[in-house]
């Protein structure tokens, strides 16, 4: 029996970013029909037929301004959207450009480590004194 880990290593970056963005407007649209296809792709400035696309993973992730007005309108976090579509925000391209081998050293060391050592580690630097 396969489970759903297994099921989304079995699929690709782009049927993995199009199916949550699907299931997040479907959720939506549950209790709001202004989250329909046609709606959505309105809003965020691109066809119906392109949105359909993405999300059945038939399209590559557009653009880091599309994902973040898609974002916006789904209420998801932007820079999530972004790593689901294998793309990192300008900002973060920036500062991982001013010191690139400490930034890949540590994202590699955080790899290894469980969700609750990172969430203490985010607090630590949040709210250190430097």
């Amino acid at each position: 029996m396969c489970s759903r880990y297994d099921t989304e290593h079995d699929m690709t970056g782009d049927q993995l970013f199009g199916g949550y963005i699907r299931q997040q407007r479907m959720k939506l649209l549950e209790d709001d029909k202004k989250f329909s296809v046609r709606q959505v792709a309105g809003r965020v400035g691109i066809e119906p037929a392109y949105l359909s696309k993405i999300e059945r993973g038939e399209q590559k992730p557009p653009s880091e301004e599309t994902i973040r007005k898609l974002a916006n309108d789904l209420g998801e976090e932007p820079d999530v959207l972004l790593a689901l579509g294998g793309k990192v925000s300008r900002d973060l391209q920036e500062i991982i450009r001013r010191r690139p081998k400490l930034f890949a050293e540590l994202i590699r060391q955080l790899e290894k480590m469980p969700e609750h050592a990172i969430l203490h580690l985010v607090r630590e630097v949040r709210d250190g004194d430097w």
